[in-house]
């Protein structure tokens, strides 16, 4: 009776096993199929999708595998870091400072470092992508982190006042670009090319905090020194732009300078249902448009008109078809306060067919980065007429020369004290005809025109084509005929920057 009963036992318990092996066999296998549907989901998500589910920092290699991780790297170079970090406070110091006193907004009469260091905590580098595109050409793209402990203080002296300004919780995510030219010589490397990849769009994030006062004893100084930063990098580092450092005597780089490639002609043509920004009357609509942001060029003012019709044409010089775009901002002008941004258009200069005319209509947006236009309100639309002329070698060499004779002219009469120091737009018509470049204003300031007389500063460089009559010429950049600007995209924590006056702000 006992070896029937524990055999009967047995064969329950060992039934109750089985069904319960089977029954944690099945689960774990649902488990696996369930995530094995969701990895093919995620393998088959693109980079748009990627970011809004991981944000905009998500690392390179979680989308392209190319980007291999560098684990060892970090290690060594947190280690190097505070040698890397003294070495390099000083250069970046000294190479800053000159530019921030170039692109100083007006308003701001002095803009220096009085404080300067990188800190203690080392970049991240979350993925290396090796590639060979062209011939003698090594292409190294690195995507770059850092969230550091820098101890930056600007000492800016306003009109209205004098503070220093505290830069915290300093954020960079981009991917650089490092192209090394070959040689058959040692260091077997005869130059290196450095770049801001556009996309990824750079974003750098950081506070503004002022030291024993308040950011509004100066009004707009935040948007002042936002549009500082964002100015210098995007007019040096943004890809097509670039910085080209030859590392040997007598190095041929012209083949890694970029070089105009072709002319845009843009007529702005009418605006059409514009939002109005004024609480008496109607807005005063203007257009401001470029494709480098250091020759920026606007229409005339059209008053009391949410329908203006401007008809104006402008040629804008294009250095890289492929990446570059045309900016529209459209502005309600404010004689009393800055001017409020009524929408922004892009138009891609590779979507235009060479010498054909394009009527071209565009939405109007709250911004050109498409993860901030939440704000789907309509905001009315411009109607353009575009086309594209692509250089000869004759034409794009007197282009190029063109180019660095306006910017030393710049120099020069911002030395003279005659222009200010910013990227004011150009006010009438510009164009690029033969040997060089023709801007035509309407008057001198930084900020302000001579009314009436429109008296401006008339230079004439005979032979070159160039002429410069009126105001509102911004300053110049360094590096010509090595960098080329392209748009740039910067976001604080207390507030998004533009290289505008105040935008509109979306309704909650």
């Amino acid at each position: 009776m006992g070896l029937i009963s524990g055999m009967v036992m047995g064969v329950v318990v060992g039934v109750a096993i089985m069904a319960g092996w089977s029954r944690v066999m099945l689960r774990r296998s649902r488990k696996r199929i369930a995530k094995t549907a969701d990895i093919k989901v995620l393998g088959s998500l693109g980079r748009d999708d990627l970011r809004k589910l991981c944000g905009d920092n998500f690392p390179e290699w979680i989308s392209f595998p190319q980007f291999e991780q560098v684990k060892w790297l970090n290690k060594h170079l947190s280690k190097l870091w505070p040698f890397v970090s003294e070495a390099a406070t000083a250069v970046v110091k000294e190479s800053v400072e000159p530019l921030l006193d170039d692109y100083r907004p007006p308003g701001i009469k002095s803009l220096k470092f009085s404080k300067f260091s990188l800190g203690t905590v080392s970049p991240k580098i979350e993925g290396i992508r090796i590639q060979n595109l062209q011939p003698g050409q090594i292409i190294m793209d690195i995507d770059f982190r850092w969230g550091g402990d820098p101890s930056i203080i600007l000492a800016v002296d306003a009109v209205v006042a004098s503070l220093p300004i505290q830069l915290k919780d300093l954020q960079i995510y981009t991917v650089i670009r490092v192209v090394f030219q070959l040689s058959e010589e040692i260091p077997c490397i005869s130059a290196v090319v450095v770049a801001l990849l556009a996309d990824p769009e750079p974003k750098i994030q950081y506070t503004l905090k002022a030291i024993g006062g308040s950011l509004t004893a100066v009004p707009g100084l935040s948007d002042m020194i936002d549009d500082t930063v964002n100015s210098i990098v995007s007019d040096m580092l943004q890809w097509p732009h670039r910085l080209v450092v030859p590392l040997g005597v007598n190095v041929d780089t012209s083949d890694l300078e970029l070089k105009p490639q072709g002319k845009l002609s843009v007529t702005v043509v009418k605006a059409t249902s514009l939002k109005n920004k004024e609480l008496i009357g109607k807005s005063d609509p203007y257009v401001r448009l470029y494709v480098r942001p250091m020759f920026k060029v606007k229409t005339k003012i059209i008053d009391d008109n949410l329908n203006p019709e401007w008809n104006e044409t402008f040629e804008l010089i294009v250095e890289d078809k492929e990446t570059q775009s045309v900016i529209f901002e459209v502005y309600d002008e404010d004689k009393l306060q800055q001017d409020k941004r009524l929408g922004v258009a892009k138009l891609a200069v590779n979507s235009l067919e060479p010498e054909i005319t394009r009527e071209v209509t565009l939405k109007l947006l709250h911004s050109v980065d498409p993860l901030k236009n939440r704000d789907t309100k309509d905001r009315g639309t411009l109607h353009l007429k575009v086309m594209y002329h692509p250089f000869t070698k004759e034409e794009q060499f007197e282009a190029l020369e063109a180019e660095k004779q306006a910017i030393e002219e710049r120099k020069r009469l911002k030395e003279a004290g005659i222009i200010g120091s910013t990227m004011d737009a150009v006010g009438g018509a510009a164009s690029l005809v033969g040997s060089g470049v023709g801007l035509v204003g309407t008057g001198i300031g930084a900020g302000a025109g001579l009314v009436g007389s429109g008296i401006g500063a008339g230079v004439g460089l005979v032979g070159s084509g160039f002429g410069a009559v009126g105001s509102g010429l911004g300053k110049a950049g360094k590096f010509m005929g090595k960098t080329v600007a392209g748009p740039f995209s910067m976001s604080r924590k207390n507030g998004s920057s533009s290289t505008a006056p105040q935008p509109d702000q979306p309704s909650g």
